[in-house]
């Protein structure tokens, strides 16, 4: 890492022409330069993996990548020990979350139901009031849905990958008990990183665990739930409903069971959009930008031995 004052060399990829996240190096006291003289590297977009592997395998100078997104599955064969590497983990956690509150109220509450209807209805719906809810993941996006739920004086299961408590949840279980974390569930809210830890880890034997009426609810990875087994579990009642901003698999594609099941809800991936982004992230580089130069330990460092 630089050291001292020194003004870091900080690329911004792949064209360089984000002007935001070259705003946002200036900001954090660095220098936008060229890749071939960089020490660090900012990409900006979403789907070109192969590119940037490109850049760094012709710039071995750069120590330091900051990716955009919190979930690195797409890099994790790239990631060695010879750089750092930060993803945005955290960065979108509260506009993630209340794209999962607001999916949560769409269908227990039935609005989702009531928008398809052309007609006036009978009345449907359980309230968020007082429910029992289990959160899957410990990260940024369940720390604010655990703070968007106080209001709702909802009993909090938080389940995540090891030992140790979450601040507002009333109980921590480890991914090993999950079957007892939704054995009781009004509601099961998936914010979790895509590892082979979690991979379909819903499926059919969970959803059989589930009660009735309730309601699953992925913002995390759509290949962490096993959608044969979700569409068995819609069409049969086994659960209430699903609301899903990610799919397996993503694009779901047209004449998708999924898309004509009325107990599901499908938004496209968006839980930052394009309009989010730069404001967010934004701050995120200018710090880890600052950390860099002076020496200091990056906010976001991906861990290659749990996957993110």
């Amino acid at each position: 890492m630089a050291q001292g004052k020194a003004v870091p060399k900080i690329a911004v990829g792949p064209q360089g022409d984000a002007g935001w996240a070259c705003d946002a190096v200036r900001a954090g006291g660095g220098e936008v330069v060229d890749a071939s003289e960089a020490q660090g590297l900012v990409w900006t977009d979403f789907d070109s993996t192969a590119q940037l592997v490109e850049t760094l395998a012709h710039n071995p100078g750069i120590t330091w990548v900051q990716v955009p997104f919190s979930g690195v599955e797409t890099y994790m064969p790239y990631i060695d020990e010879t750089r750092t590497w930060t993803s945005a983990k955290g960065v979108f956690g509260g506009a993630v979350a209340e794209l999962a509150l607001g999916l949560l109220l769409g269908g227990m509450r039935h609005i989702a139901g009531y928008a398809r209807e052309q007609q006036w209805t009978e009345d449907h719906g359980r309230t968020l009031f007082g429910a029992r809810v289990t959160i899957l993941g410990a990260g940024g996006i369940a720390q604010s849905l655990i703070s968007m739920l106080k209001p709702f004086n909802c009993h909090i299961t938080v389940v995540r990958n090891r030992e140790g408590g979450v601040p507002g949840a009333d109980v921590v279980l480890t991914t090993s008990r999950l079957h007892e974390a939704l054995l009781r569930a009004d509601a099961v809210l998936m914010a979790i990183a895509l590892t082979p830890l979690t991979h379909g880890i819903m499926g059919k034997a969970e959803f059989e665990l589930m009660q009735s009426h309730a309601w699953i609810v992925n913002v995390g990875r759509g290949k962490q739930i096993v959608t044969d087994d979700l569409v068995w579990a819609l069409e049969t009642g086994e659960i209430g409903g699903a609301a899903l901003d990610v799919t397996d698999p993503e694009p779901l594609p047209t004449g998708h069971p999924l898309w004509s099941l009325p107990n599901c809800i499908i938004t496209p991936h968006v839980g930052n959009t394009a309009e989010m982004v730069p404001p967010l992230l934004a701050l995120r580089i200018a710090e880890n930008v600052r950390r860099f130069a002076a020496g200091e330990q990056l906010i976001g460092i991906v861990d290659r031995t749990v996957g993110y």
